[in-house]
């Protein structure tokens, strides 16, 4: 085959994986979870939204949970979720908005489930339309873009590493630093038309480490679930699948020695960073060779890192795997003793 058509022809197979991300003015929809486990994460997002892009969004306090966990664990109907989701999409309308932007990685699925189930169901939609009106007097257009604001972070990560006052480097070895992405099942698994490189090659976390400096770690159970499980974590005598499913990950990962794991989820977050907590405090078992465990973050905290932000305002200090130790192998300067201070606050040993 010729060289330049098999160019072609890759140019048209990778068209599949590029998904259309708005540039400017979003309308912002909060994760019910993240404000709980990590609240400085989201308002590091719209700062630096405002304060380093310049762009524009709108945050409405008349939005509400998208059922998302109670439709999951088989608590809230199809048609109260469609309705719920119409709600929001209305909300959206009325502010003059279009670009509908999304916390949480449950949330953006419950979402591009909607939409596809309407397209391929009209009768769906329909009902939905009667359903809304119904019950709140309100009609809805749909969205022009529906967007992951990883997705945001990503279209925009060269221009945060121009910004950054630091680099995922270690500033004592002049090393980059490992990190491990890791990205939420709901973001691309079930329509990976809506994710940056779809289900098979998800890029939308790797290529940020890579723009700040960091090396991206490949391992066997990198696409791996992280075990969270609606069902299997609510029911508390089969919570232990869902720490075995982070274990499996750990353990396949600490032989490369990553400094840090980046996730775009609230769940995989959380519980990434709370199993090592659990099987620390259980076993004694850690996953790296500082004896502290690996860092999880969410990409709004590592841009904020790299960015100058005061980690004490990001909200580090939560966290139950400690980092500190990222933050000075980074070489951040910030008032560690309040940082300890609060996080004993947090962590009761």
């Amino acid at each position: 085959m010729d060289a330049n058509i098999k160019v072609s022809i890759n140019r048209i197979y990778w068209s599949e994986y590029i998904k259309e991300i708005p540039r400017d003015n979003y309308f912002f929809f909060r994760s019910c979870i993240r404000q709980t486990f990590f609240p400085g994460a989201e308002q590091m997002f719209l700062n630096i939204l405002s304060k380093n892009l310049n762009l524009n969004y709108k945050d409405d306090p008349d939005l509400t949970t998208c059922t998302g966990i109670g439709y999951h664990s088989d608590i809230i109907p199809l048609e109260t979720v469609h309705t719920m989701v119409a709600r929001h999409f209305s909300l959206m309308n009325e502010s003059g908005y279009s670009n509908f932007v999304i916390s949480c990685v449950t949330t953006f699925g419950v979402m591009t489930e909607a939409l596809n189930m309407w397209h391929e169901f009209p009768e769906t939609l329909e009902k939905t339309i009667e359903n809304l009106y119904k019950t709140t007097k309100r009609t809805f257009e749909l969205p022009k873009t529906i967007a992951h604001a990883s997705d945001i972070i990503y279209l925009y990560r060269d221009e945060i590493a121009k910004q950054c006052i630091y680099k995922l480097i270690n500033k004592k070895t002049g090393q980059p630093l490992k990190g491990v992405d890791h990205v939420g099942c709901h973001y691309a698994k079930i329509f990976p038309q809506h994710g940056v490189g779809g289900a098979e090659f998800p890029k939308v976390l790797s290529e940020m480490i890579k723009s700040w400096g960091g090396e991206v770690i490949d391992y066997p159970a990198r696409r791996h679930c992280c075990g969270f499980g609606f069902r299997q974590y609510f029911i508390k005598e089969t919570r232990g699948y869902s720490l075995t499913h982070s274990q499996v990950k750990f353990e396949s990962m600490e032989p490369y020695q990553p400094d840090f794991i980046i996730t775009n989820c609230p769940g995989c977050n959380m519980f990434m960073d709370r199993w090592q907590y659990v099987i620390q405090e259980t076993t004694g078992k850690v996953y790296s060779v500082d004896g502290n465990g690996i860092p999880v973050l969410t990409y709004e905290e590592v841009a904020a890192i790299l960015l100058g932000y005061d980690p004490i305002e990001i909200g580090l200090f939560m966290h139950q795997t400690d980092v500190l130790p990222l933050l000075e192998k980074i070489g951040v300067e910030f008032d560690k003793d309040r940082y300890l201070s609060l996080r004993s606050q947090c962590i009761k040993k």
